[in-house]
């Protein structure tokens, strides 16, 4: 068994109101923890901002053994530009689908028993019209790449997943760290990845003393080190420390020591609260409107 987790995706969202509704209401997550920052991150988690920001993890479950989202908020800015790199995340709940259809959230047919949803920001949520599992419910996230046999020997010979399927038709890798996790779908886009000002990152943890095992390998490998090992800081909760990687296509990926990342990401029971509090406190919009201005577009 794999001492590698499958954690999180990071999502920058510019509505946190709209983007809330989604996750809650919509897709019926719950609110694990809220966060807020005066500052930006040492390893740019909410992308390459420097003032006051926001962090929000949703999820059907505890982050011990569910894979979750989390919503990065910066203060200011109303809008990122999508790329094509984020392809999607699928999950099965035939409740998110009956949920979207008595909100009037709008749903597409993806194929047969698939639904596709729109987050805000224009993030792509695959919907499996079936009975919502006991276990986590997100099945895979797909990411677009360039170069299919590139990209699989990075994931799977130097960072360790298991190849899990291959379909030659649909240009697809799937891998894994353990079956019972998310799964990483690759896909061929066959021309350049555009990660936008949207761009995500997705998130994994392993045992402490591997995280300088996994630097020494990219460094050894000459491959992409954004940020190398770092401590990260969150008030009155468990330091942890991480290391920034990206692979071929530019996709972040963040490795996080899972002894401190399971201290800190246990679940507060007053997350919904904060987060609601912050929402309420956040005048921002109603500043711009005031002063007859837009927020920045990314």
């Amino acid at each position: 068994m794999s001492l590698k987790r499958a954690l999180h995706f990071v999502f920058k969202v510019g509505d946190r109101a709209k983007t809330a509704t989604f996750y809650r209401d919509v897709l019926g997550m719950r609110i694990l923890r809220h966060e807020e920052f005066e500052e930006g991150c040492k390893a740019s988690c909410n992308g390459p901002y420097d003032g006051k920001w926001s962090k929000t993890m949703v999820g059907f479950g505890a982050e011990d053994d569910h894979f979750v989202a989390e919503l990065t908020y910066n203060y200011g800015v109303g809008e990122y530009r999508l790329g094509n790199d984020f392809l999607g995340l699928t999950l099965q709940s035939s409740r998110a689908v009956s949920n979207a259809r008595r909100l009037g959230w709008p749903l597409s047919e993806a194929g047969e028993g698939i639904y596709l949803a729109e987050a805000p920001g224009g993030y792509h949520f695959y919907l499996l019209d079936k009975q919502q599992p006991s276990e986590d419910p997100v099945q895979k996230v797909s990411l677009a790449v360039s170069d299919l046999p590139r990209s699989t020997h990075y994931w799977s010979s130097l960072l360790g997943m298991q190849v899990l399927e291959k379909n030659a038709e649909k240009k697809t890798v799937l891998l894994g760290f353990a079956n019972n996790q998310c799964k990483l779908e690759l896909q061929d886009i066959g021309g350049t990845v555009d990660h936008g000002t949207a761009f995500g990152r997705i998130a994994f943890s392993c045992p402490r003393q591997q995280l300088r095992d996994i630097e020494a390998v990219m460094k050894k490998e000459n491959q992409k080190i954004l940020t190398p090992l770092v401590s990260l800081d969150t008030p009155g909760k468990a330091t942890v420390e991480v290391v920034i990687l990206a692979d071929p296509d530019d996709h972040e990926i963040c490795f996080v020591g899972d002894e401190a990342f399971r201290q800190l990401s246990v679940m507060d029971p007053d997350g919904e609260t904060l987060l609601d509090n912050a929402m309420a406190a956040d005048k921002s919009d109603e500043w711009f409107a005031k002063h007859n201005k837009q927020k920045a577009t990314a």
